[in-house]
Order: C-alpha cells, then sequence, then structure tokens
C-alpha cells in the first residue's frame, strides 16, 4: 500500500509541475469543467479534496466515491451568478459494487438562457434567440483498499454545441484518499483533474460566402478554428475531525490548487456536525497573485462560502436518508452562486 501511494504521489507531482505555467493563464477553454454543481461541497467553497464522498467525489477527487454504504442518487440546481441568467442542473449516481469498490456516473447540463441573435447589419437583434447546449457526462470507477486508501479513476465526456457550430472531447480525472487515525478522523487527499486532448470547434457556422476576388461570382471560405486545452489542476487537501461532545463533530480542512490556466488557490473552512441531522459550514478560498485596481485579474471562484444540510432518516430506525443542502459562493460581481442538491442514501 505505501509503494502504491508514493507511486501515485510522485506522478500527481511530476505532472503538476508541467502543468503550471503563469503565461497562459486564461487561454484555457471548458471553463464548465471548472463549476461545482454539488452544494454540500459548494458549501465549503469545493475544497474537500481530503473527505469528499459520493457522487460529489465525481466533480472534485473520484476516490472518494466508493466511500458509500450502499446506494447514493444525487440532484443539483445552481443559478450561477445569480441575475445573469445562467443555471445548470445536475444528476448522479453512486453505486457499490462488492465491499470495497463502487461505480459512479454523473450529468451535468448548463442552461444560458435566451441570447438574441445579432448580425453585422442588425446589432440590436433580428428578433430571434439561441441558446447554446452544454453538457458534460462522467463515469468514474473507486476502490478502497482495507478502509485506508482509497483510488479512483474518471472518463468524461464534454459537448459543446450551438446549430451550427460544435466541440467534443474527453478528460480525464484521477485520485486519491488516505485515512488514518483511531476513529479514521484524519484524512488525506490529492486529485488531479481535467487532464485530456485540446478541443477544436467545427461545423458549417465556420464557414462563408464572399465576392471572388476577379470575376463575378461567389466562393465559400472556411475559418480554420484553433485549439483550446482544458483547465486541468492538481488539488492537495487535508481534514480533520475533532469530537465536542457526543451531539457535535467539528470537521475542520484545507485545500491548496495548482491551476495550469489561472491563480493558484488555497483555503480552508469547517463543518460542524449538529447531532445526526444537521450540518452547517462555511470556508474562505484566497487567490495567489496581484490584481489591478478593477479586480478585473481576479477569479470569481474565492472569498467566502457557506452551507447547511438537513439530513432525515426515510423510515422510523433506518439508515436510509433524505438530505436537502444549500450552498453558497459570494463573489464580488452579481449577487452570488447559489446551489440547491437532494440526496438519497440507501
Amino acid at each position: 500500500m505505501k509503494k502504491l501511494l508514493y507511486t501515485i504521489l510522485t506522478v500527481f507531482l511530476f505532472s503538476a509541475v508541467y502543468a503550471g505555467n503563469p503565461d497562459r493563464q486564461g487561454e484555457a477553454g471548458a471553463g464548465q469543467l471548472l463549476l461545482n454543481p454539488w452544494a454540500r461541497s459548494a458549501g465549503l467553497h469545493t475544497m474537500t479534496t481530503a473527505c469528499v464522498t459520493g457522487v460529489e467525489a465525481m466533480q472534485l477527487n473520484i476516490a472518494g466515491l466508493s466511500r458509500i454504504n450502499k446506494t447514493q442518487i444525487l440532484f443539483g440546481n445552481t443559478q450561477y451568478l445569480k441575475g445573469s441568467g445562467i443555471g445548470f442542473n445536475s444528476i448522479g449516481l453512486s453505486q457499490k459494487i462488492g465491499e470495497n469498490s463502487a461505480f459512479g456516473i454523473s450529468l451535468m447540463a448548463i442552461d444560458f438562457g435566451d441570447i438574441p441573435i445579432t448580425t453585422t447589419n442588425q446589432p440590436e437583434g433580428i428578433g430571434a434567440t439561441y441558446s447554446p447546449s452544454f453538457f458534460n457526462l462522467g463515469m468514474g470507477y473507486s476502490y478502497t483498499f482495507q478502509n485506508k486508501i482509497s483510488v479512483g479513476i474518471l472518463v468524461r465526456g464534454i459537448s459543446e454545441t450551438l446549430a451550427d457550430i460544435s466541440a467534443f472531447g474527453f478528460a480525464l480525472d484521477a485520485g486519491v484518499q488516505y485515512v488514518s487515525g483511531k476513529k479514521d478522523e484524519f484524512k488525506l487527499g490529492i486529485s488531479l483533474r481535467n487532464i485530456g486532448s485540446p478541443m477544436k470547434f467545427g461545423g458549417e457556422g465556420l464557414s462563408f460566402t464572399q465576392n471572388a476576388p476577379e470575376g463575378n461570382y461567389n466562393l465559400t471560405f472556411n475559418v480554420r478554428p484553433a485549439n483550446y486545452e482544458l483547465p486541468s489542476m492538481l488539488n492537495l487537501g487535508v481534514s480533520y475531525d475533532f469530537a465536542l461532545g457526543q451531539n457535535f463533530i467539528l470537521t475542520g480542512v484545507g485545500n491548496f490548487t495548482s491551476n495550469s490556466f489561472a491563480q493558484d488557490q488555497v483555503g480552508a473552512g469547517v463543518d460542524l456536525a449538529i447531532g445526526k441531522y444537521f450540518h452547517v459550514r462555511g470556508g474562505y478560498k484566497y487567490e495567489f497573485g496581484q490584481l489591478t485596481n478593477d479586480g478585473l485579474n481576479s477569479s470569481l471562484d474565492k472569498g467566502f462560502a457557506g452551507g447547511f444540510s438537513v439530513d432525515v432518516p426515510l423510515k422510523k430506525n433506518s439508515t436510509n436518508r433524505l438530505g436537502i443542502d444549500y450552498g453558497y459562493r459570494h463573489t464580488s460581481r452579481w449577487s452570488g452562486t447559489h446551489n440547491i442538491g437532494v440526496i438519497i442514501n440507501l
């Protein structure tokens, strides 16, 4: 197990050395891969690399997928940058396979609302609208060795489509979680996300007709689009559970994110479990790098976040539970990002 853990750590750190490059900041595409559709981890600013479990692990650290009882179903709705008209819906399922492994599948679709169609001659719009279709589908597998080390891998398909132009690609995630202590109170997590081949748009929308330079006839010209990379990142996280009497458990989390196409980030947060049915959480994420006076070089994914969860048994004396989650992330522009989720644990 130690040799396996050391090998995974070496691979991840080696990848991180060649991934980060300040000169490439802002050049990545497929930014929806960085959006978190799940309310519980969003309430801690997506910093639960070490302790995330179940379906939510597919968005942060796939190694935690297998740390469930049997079956988990999760639904999520997100109002991204409240007031912008952008939102996305998500659904995910994780299922235990045998005693130590689990398989999961998740789908996230983004709703951009109705966008007016404009042309050069009619910049105010032609009276019609369009709506892009962006979604990604992930399938992952995780295995736990003797309840101490979990490893996982995930493959994600990415689709970005308009009426006459589209792009499609694949991304790979990998992760590991390590648990220690008499009551498994200490956790360490590492994940490498969004590693894949470049994507490129194609379709009829990249061609246009124009008069020939010489002669009275038309020619069709094709635009050659450039490739764009995926927003790969490396997450390093730790967490520790503090027992505060019989009915309170305080979990502290810390996380560092190394971004290939953005500033690196570091943050911390706490989750307070009150009894078996209620959680309240909050965290803060800081972004490295110099900012301009207007803050235009700053990412929206930073600052304060918070949320809560309520879990109730589906029937008396049952371990099957239904949970309602809410997460909020502050943004300097618009009115923040709001996550609402429904989780079923069987």
